[in-house]
């Protein structure tokens, strides 16, 4: 949505600094291997490192080829191997495998592994089992932040949130830490700490314990205020379908490390062309065309000045490489754009939308039941089919749905960390179950019917709703081109209820008066006056309407777009720091089972 930042709203910390510090370490540990040497590259660290270390960079550095890792015998005939990887036991157990297999053939070389974010004890362990220990040596890049946008930063962690949420694994929760630790040290201190969620409560103590007694830090804070939410205190918002820009984008080409990459069907060419997205881009045609109509009077003006040809030549020169860019530009997300409709009207995409606004209002929830059902039998995606049955539980207060004995783990897992959700044992039936009881003798419905009682844990979805006002009211007229609240980044449907939260908490200036929300949402809430307190002067100065939200688990660019809005209608700016970019499918694919 292109709209104007208020004029006192505060400018943005330059974030660039953290990919000077990430690409300084990472040049550092590669010149501790001096000579020339093989580089090895997890998969998923290619495009982040791209983002910091271009091949070119690398190449100055004495590494002479890179490779992905893939888990098989290396090609390489290097004398030096280096191994930039995520702590990753199987990764280790290949790199072992690797010298075992040199050891074997009487080949000597040197390896290196050099593990970012940081070194699980567990990672050595496995080197010391494998008795290759004391022929590798090993360290860590502390690369814990990627900014990704202005106003954007990414730890790069997928795995975060099933690691987390579904596996209790906290190893990760000292990595998030340390990145705090990291902006509180570049542009703290921070005034006040607000957090909600178990994980959150972790990674602020983690935080805690690691910031030094007395440990400097930047004289003229940048960044005042910091909210930490899990991601499992809302699930309902990245359920959603989003209909923002990059929503749409992310859905259906999937944006990495905060570029796309467009096939021949968008380039209108044989070739797939990279492109880098960001809030900076001028996607609207009345943009351009605005920038032709100045050029042109410019052009007007400079002609009635009286130009040779060669200043004719430089002035076109100039301005028209802007304008080619742009053009191009457009030229390439207007293609998106039509991919998108194509794609989005083949999944009858208004009646899907129709849908989820209908369960997020609570209402002709059985013509939901048919929609699902239909979804299901015509079998047009599985993720799809369990994102809604996952919407239909969360804002209905339980179902379930026999998917075959093929997906039972994965359902386990679903139900585990709350996406489905318990009907409690004698409680009132809900509308959703009434409905679905009416339906019992077809076969399909009679599915939707069954072990209610089974699920894990029940949602208050409907009644934060009512307690948060998430749903703007009805029979009003809601004009997307002139957005009143957050609800615009779902056609006006749904406030988020990560963001409302957010809002009401800051606004409050803390949880006072929120007993019966943090209740609803299983409490382990939190506010902390930072060491900043001091000098408060809440929405005075810049640094206190800098906020920073960490969201733990992934967070979508629905809620990137939601936090702007509110920025910009507040005199502010949001700061989005995630463990992941995430959508609907990513969550659910990270919680499926191998057979699912």
């Amino acid at each position: 949505m292109a709209q104007t930042d208020r004029r006192d709203a505060p400018g943005l910390p330059d974030f660039s600094l953290l990919k000077r510090l990430a690409r300084d370490q990472l040049i550092y540990l590669l010149e501790q291997l001096p000579g020339k040497k093989d580089l090895f590259i997890d998969a998923d660290l290619m495009s982040p490192l791209d983002r910091i270390a271009n091949v070119t960079t690398l190449k100055q550095h004495e590494v002479d080829k890179l490779y992905k890792v893939e888990l098989k015998p290396v090609v390489s005939v290097s004398d030096q191997l280096c191994f930039l990887i995520r702590p990753r036991i199987q990764t280790v157990k290949w790199i072992a495998d690797v010298v075992k297999s040199d050891k074997a053939v009487g080949r000597f070389r040197r390896y290196k592994i050099i593990f970012t974010p940081q070194k699980f004890y567990a990672c050595e362990t496995v080197l010391e089992e494998q008795g290759v220990y004391g022929d590798v040596t090993s360290d860590e890049w502390e690369f814990y932040l990627l900014p990704l946008d202005d106003d954007i930063i990414s730890l790069e962690l997928p795995e975060f949130f099933r690691d987390n949420f579904l596996e209790g694994d906290q190893r990760w929760v000292t990595t998030a830490g340390s990145a705090l630790r990291l902006l509180h040290f570049l542009f703290g201190p921070f005034s006040k700490v607000y957090g909600i969620g178990r994980c959150a409560k972790m990674v602020y103590e983690s935080w805690r314990e690691q910031v030094e007694d007395g440990e400097k830090k930047a004289q003229n804070p940048d960044i005042g205020n910091v909210f930490l939410i899990d991601r499992d205190v809302d699930f309902v918002t990245p359920l959603c379908s989003q209909v923002v820009y990059e929503g749409l984008v992310d859905d259906i080409f999937r944006i990495k490390c905060g570029s796309v990459e467009f096939g021949p069907d968008v380039t209108s060419t044989d070739k797939s062309l990279k492109v880098m997205l960001n809030s900076q881009d001028k996607v609207h045609v009345g943009e351009t065309q605005r920038k032709k109509e100045i050029w042109w009077e410019k052009q007007r003006k400079k002609k009635r000045c009286g130009m040779d040809i060669k200043q004719m030549k430089a002035f076109v020169a100039e301005e028209l490489k802007g304008l080619k860019q742009e053009h191009r530009l457009l030229s390439l997300h207007i293609g998106a754009c039509e991919s998108i409709m194509k794609k989005k009207t083949k999944q009858d995409f208004q009646e899907l939308l129709k849908t989820e606004h209908s369960l997020l209002e609570g209402f002709e929830i059985r013509e939901c039941i048919t929609y699902i059902e239909e979804h299901i039998n015509r079998q047009v995606s599985m993720i799809e089919s369990l994102r809604l049955l996952c919407l239909l539980s969360l804002t209905e207060n339980g179902e379930a749905y026999d998917y075959g004995i093929e997906h039972l783990l994965s359902f386990a897992n679903l139900r585990q960390i709350g996406l489905l959700v318990e009907q409690q044992p004698g409680e009132t039936l809900t509308v959703m179950e009434s409905k679905v009881g009416k339906l019992v003798n077809d076969k399909t419905a009679g599915k939707l019917t069954d072990a209610f009682s089974s699920l894990a844990k029940k949602s208050n979805f409907r009644a934060l709703s009512k307690r948060l006002m998430l749903i703007p009211k009805t029979g009003e007229e809601y004009d997307l081109r002139v957005p009143r609240d957050m609800a615009y980044i779902f056609s006006g449907a749904y406030i988020p209820l990560s963001c409302k939260l957010i809002e009401q908490v800051l606004e409050r200036d803390g949880w006072t008066g929120f007993e019966e929300v943090t209740r609803m949402l299983n409490g382990h809430e939190f506010a902390v006056t930072g060491g900043n307190s001091g000098t408060e002067t809440r929405n005075k100065t810049d640094p206190q309407r800098i906020i920073l939200v960490m969201f733990l688990g992934g967070c979508t660019f629905s809620e990137i777009s939601a936090l702007r809005f509110l920025g910009r209608e507040r005199g502010c700016k949001f700061i989005v720091l995630t463990t992941a970019i995430t959508n609907s499918s990513r969550l659910l694919e990270s919680l499926l089972d191998n057979q699912g």
